[in-house]
């Protein structure tokens, strides 16, 4: 009923594992980009005491 072209079959395993691994890889790089922006005042005023 509410299925589109394709969406008939259930997701094989492979296109399972690798959704998961797409997911696993956003995780990291959202959890990495959030550290980098609150390290990034820190380090700023930290090469302006240095300057």
């Amino acid at each position: 009923m509410f299925g589109g072209p394709g969406l008939e079959q259930p997701p094989s395993a492979e296109e399972i594992r690798e959704a998961e691994i797409l997911a696993s890889a956003t995780v990291k790089n959202a959890v990495t980009t959030c550290l980098v922006l609150y390290l990034t005042p820190f380090a700023l005023d930290f090469v302006r005491k240095l300057i």
